[in-house]
C-alpha cells in the first residue's frame, strides 16, 4: 500500500552512565525495528548516556564514549533503517542535547535541542546560539544542526524534536511541518507526574492535528535515576488528532512500539487547508533546510500495513462517541430545518414509506418544530402506496406519523401511474426503468402540488449515499424544497434514527422505530413476492452500502486512488467479503459517481454535517462532463 511510514518508538532498558552497554541496547532495538519493518526508530532524549546523569554529562570521559558509542552505532547498525539517538554532543566548549540522525554508515545530522528547561541549563546549550543557516562539524562527517529536516529518497519527509520543543507556545519544528515534512519525531526525558501522561498524549495529539501531521513521541524508561523522580517510558504516535499507538502499561521498560502513518491521509488533509497553505506561505516555509536520506522510507508495497481501518469510516467504534455524534448530527439537521421553515412559513410536506430516510427526515422535522414552538400538525406526512407497497412498509408509515402526531394523507397512485403509462404508451408487464420512474415522479408531483395547497416547503429524504450514487430518480425524489438528510451517509443513518428513537420525546414512537430499523432497504417500485414481502432490495442492485460509503469517504474525504482505497477495503472487510466483490462494487461506485455528478449539479439545499459534502455549492464542485476513465482504469489493473 503506497504512502506508509512505519516509525518505531524504542525505549531500551537503561544502564546510567554506561554508554557501551547502551550501544548494545540500541542495536537490539535497531535490529527489531527493521525485522519488522520500520524504517525510522527514535529513541528517548539522552538515550545513549541516560538523561539523569547530571554533572557527569561534563565529564570527558562520558563524552568521549557517546562519541565512540555513535560511531559504533554507524558502523554496525542493520542497512535500510534511520535511527534518531538522544545525545548529549560537546562542540567548542559547549555541550548540546542533541537527536542524532543516523544510517548504515553514515551520519545525517545532530539536531540540537531549541528549548532549555530550567534544570537542563546547567549542562546544555540551546540551538539558537547557533547560526541556523551553518551546519557545525563535529567529527566523521557529524554535523551540529539547529533548523534541519530529512527527506527520504521516496519523499517522506521528518523532523526531530524534543518535549520542550514540541510544547512551546511557537514550536521549534512548526517551520519543518510547514515546510512540508510529515512526521515529526519527538524525544523526552519527562519525569512520570500524576495526570502527567494524559497532559503529554493531549498535547501529542493537539500538535498533530494543529500542524497535520503524524508525531511519534518517545520518553526516557525507569533505568533512569529515581533520586527526584521516576521516567515512566511513555510512548505514542498520532496523526492528524487522531491516536494510533500507544504503550499500554503505566510504566515501561525494554519494550518496541511500531505504528503506521498514512502521509497520503497527511498531504490530503493539508491540500484541504487554506489556513496551512496560507501559514506555509506567511512564513516562507520552503527556506529551512532539507537533508536528502539517500534511502527509501515509505514501506514496501508488499509488506501488509499495520492500520486500524474500520469498516464504517462514518460510524464511531466506540458508543460513548457514537451515540454523541449521531446527536449532534440530529442537532445540526433540526436546527438547520428549523430556520429555513422560519423563513419559509413554518410548514413542511414529507413522503413517509415506512422506510429509514423518510423516517429520519420526518423525526428531524419534528424536532425543528418543537424548537420553533409550533405544533407537529404544521407536518403533513404523506403515504402513497403503488405497486411494490408492502403492508409492513405501509403500516410502519401510518404508526409512525400517528404517534408522532403530524397530519397524515394517503394517496394511492396507482391508477394515476397506470394512466400515465397509457398516455406515453407503455405496458405495465415491462417493469423497466421507466415502470420505476413513474411512480417516482408522480409521488414527487404529489408532494410538490400538496405543498402548495397545505403552503409548506417539500422536505426531501435522499441522504448522502443516494446522492453520491444518483440512486434516485432525477426530477422526482432527486427534488425538493430541502434535503435534509443530504449530509448524512446510510450507514449513518440507521444510527442517527437509532440513537434518536431512543430520546424521551420519541418514546411514544418507539415501538415502529424499532421495526423500521430491522425493515430491509428498498424503494418499493416494484411488486412484492408472493408472500407479500419486499422483493426489490436497494443493496442486491447497487451494492452493498457498507462497501459504497468506504469508498465513498476515502475517495471524498482524502482523495485516495482506487488501488489503495481496495487494498484498505480488502483489510476492513476480509471477512465479509471476497475481493471479486469488492472490486466489482468499487467499479460500480466510480462508474455511478461520474455518471451521476448532473443529478448533484442541481441538488436542492441541504445541511452538511461532516467532512464529506457532495454541495454543488462548494463541498462537491465537480463537472458533470468529467470522465472517469482514470479511476476506471487503475480498477481494472487491480
Amino acid at each position: 500500500m503506497q504512502g506508509i511510514l512505519r516509525v518505531a518508538a524504542a525505549v531500551p532498558h537503561l544502564y546510567l552512565g554506561n554508554v557501551d552497554k547502551n550501544v548494545e541496547m540500541h542495536l537490539e532495538k535497531i535490529t527489531e525495528a527493521k525485522e519488522r519493518h520500520a524504517s525510522l526508530v527514535v529513541f528517548p532524549e539522552l538515550s545513549l548516556t541516560g538523561a539523569t546523569c547530571g554533572d557527569l554529562f561534563r565529564q570527558r570521559p562520558l563524552q568521549e564514549a557517546v562519541m565512540r558509542g555513535l560511531l559504533t552505532l554507524r558502523d554496525e547498525m542493520p542497512e535500510g533503517i534511520v535511527a534518531v539517538v538522544g545525545a548529549p554532543v560537546a562542540w567548542r566548549g559547549k555541550l548540546f542535547n542533541c537527536g542524532v540522525v543516523i544510517k548504515r554508515d553514515e551520519f545525517l545530522g545532530a539536531v540540537t535541542k531549541m528549548y532549555i528547561p530550567q534544570a537542563q541549563k546547567r549542562w546544555f546549550r540551546s540551538g539558537f546560539e547557533l547560526d541556523a543557516e551553518k551546519s557545525y562539524c563535529l567529527q566523521e562527517s557529524l554535523f551540529l544542526e539547529s533548523d534541519l529536516y530529512f527527506c527520504g529518497a521516496d519523499g517522506g519527509r521528518f523532523a526531530v524534536t524534543f518535549a520542550e520543543d514540541l510544547c512551546a507556545p511557537v514550536p521549534a519544528c512548526a517551520k519543518h511541518m510547514l515546510s512540508g515534512a510529515e512526521a515529526v519525531v519527538c524525544l523526552s526525558s519527562a519525569a512520570a507526574m500524576v495526570s502527567g501522561r494524559e497532559k503529554v498524549a493531549r498535547k501529542v495529539r493537539q500538535f498533530s492535528a494543529d500542524f497535520l501531521c503524524g508525531c511519534l513521541y518517545t520518553e526516557a524508561g525507569p533505568g533512569e535515576s529515581t533520586t527526584d523522580a521516576l521516567c515512566a517510558g511513555f510512548s505514542m504516535a498520532a496523526v492528524c488528532g487522531e491516536v494510533l499507538k500507544e504503550n499500554a502499561a503505566l510504566i515501561a521498560d525494554d519494550y518496541l512500539l511500531t505504528a503506521d502513518i498514512d502521509t497520503e491521509r497527511i498531504a490530503a488533509d493539508r491540500q484541504r487547508s487554506q489556513l496551512f497553505a496560507d501559514c506555509a506561505a506567511r512564513h516562507d516555509a520552503d527556506a529551512h533546510g532539507e537533508n536528502c536520506i539517500g534511502q527509501p522510507l515509505m514501506l514496501p508495497d508488499d509488506i501488509l500495513p499495520d492500520l486500524n481501518i474500520p469498516k464504517l469510516p462514518f460510524v464511531p467504534e466506540n458508543r460513548e462517541k457514537r451515540i454523541r455524534r449521531c446527536m449532534e448530527i440530529f442537532d445540526i439537521q433540526a436546527h438547520g430545518l428549523a430556520r429555513r421553515m422560519q423563513i419559509t412559513g413554518g410548514k413542511l410536506v414529507v413522503g413517509i414509506s415506512g422506510g429509514l430516510d423518510s423516517t429520519l427526515a420526518l423525526l428531524a422535522g419534528c424536532r425543528a418544530a418543537d424548537l420553533l414552538g409550533l405544533p407537529r400538525t404544521n407536518i403533513l406526512g404523506v403515504t402513497m402506496p403503488c405497486f411494490g407497497t408492502t403492508d409492513r412498509t405501509y403500516q410502519s408509515a401510518l404508526e409512525l406519523m400517528t404517534t408522532l402526531g403530524v397530519q397524515q394523507r394517503e394517496v394511492r397512485i396507482h391508477e394515476a401511474v397506470r394512466r400515465h403509462f397509457r398516455d406515453i404508451g407503455h405496458d405495465e408487464a415491462v417493469r423497466d426503468v421507466t415502470y420505476e420512474n413513474a411512480q417516482a415522479r408522480e409521488r414527487t408531483q404529489v408532494l410538490m402540488d400538496l405543498s402548495n395547497e397545505f403552503g409548506g416547503i417539500v422536505l426531501g429524504t435522499g441522504d448522502l449515499s443516494e446522492i453520491a450514487l444518483g440512486w434516485c430518480t432525477y426530477n422526482g425524489d432527486h427534488m425538493s424544497m430541502y434535503g435534509v438528510n443530504s449530509g448524512v451517509p446510510k450507514t449513518l443513518v440507521r444510527w442517527v434514527t437509532k440513537t434518536v428513537s431512543e430520546l424521551p420525546e420519541f418514546a411514544s414512537s418507539r415501538s415502529v422505530l424499532e421495526r423500521i430499523l430491522d425493515t430491509p432497504i428498498s424503494p418499493e417500485l416494484l411488486p412484492p413476492d408472493e408472500m407479500g414481502n419486499i422483493a426489490q432490495q436497494t443493496e442486491d442492485l447497487v451494492g452493498p452500502y457498507a462497501l459504497h460509503d468506504f469508498f465513498l469517504y476515502y475517495a471524498v474525504r482524502y482523495g485516495y486512488a482506487p488501488a489503495k482505497i481496495f487494498e484498505m477495503c480488502c483489510i476492513a472487510f476480509k471477512d465479509d467479503f471476497d475481493q471479486a466483490v469488492i472490486l466489482k462494487w468499487l467499479k460500480n461506485f466510480y462508474r455511478r459517481f461520474f455518471s451521476q455528478q448532473f443529478k448533484r449539479s442541481c441538488s436542492p439545499d441541504g445541511v452538511g454535517v461532516g467532512s464529506v459534502s457532495l454541495s454543488p455549492r462548494g463541498a462537491g464542485v465537480m463537472p458533470s462532463d468529467a470522465s472517469a476513465a482514470l479511476w476506471l482504469e487503475e480498477c481494472e489493473r487491480l
